[in-house]
């Protein structure tokens, strides 16, 4: 069994944003010459997520009307988690409802997608270096 890892990095300047990494993830599986097993893909920070979905930028603004109802920025002062002196403590909670990994089958040298079916990275505390850890096991 082969073995591939790498990480993409990501600085996004504002504070949230969704990003198609699927692009990104099929070089990696180029790269690796895995034709059949599993890719993982991992957000490596607690206020960013990996998620799929479809690429609508309809569901985009969905998605952040919804989390933005569920954890609201502000006021900051709502989370006990910015009582450490950070701000991100919204971001944590949006982390945790739209999920830390995905798993892909691959499948004939192909991430094995369903109809409409993306990998996405989700940003909701940017302005930094982030990494998305893309670990792909297999033959």
């Amino acid at each position: 069994m082969k073995s591939y890892r790498k990480e993409l990095w990501f600085n996004i300047p504002t504070r949230r944003a969704f990003v198609n990494i699927t692009p990104d993830v099929e070089a990696c599986l180029c790269e690796s010459g895995i034709r059949e097993g599993l890719c993982l893909v991992n957000a490596m920070h607690i206020t960013a997520s990996v998620f799929i979905n479809d690429d609508e930028s309809g569901l985009h603004a969905d998605y952040e009307a919804w989390l933005e109802g569920l954890a609201p920025h502000e006021p900051i002062s709502r989370y006990r988690h910015n009582r450490t002196g950070e701000n991100n403590g919204d971001a944590h909670l949006k982390r945790q409802v739209m999920g830390r990994e995905v798993v892909v089958a691959v499948t004939e040298g192909r991430l094995d997608f369903g109809p409409w079916e993306q990998i996405f990275y989700g940003e909701f505390d940017g302005g930094r270096r982030k990494r998305v850890l893309v670990k792909i096991i297999g033959e």
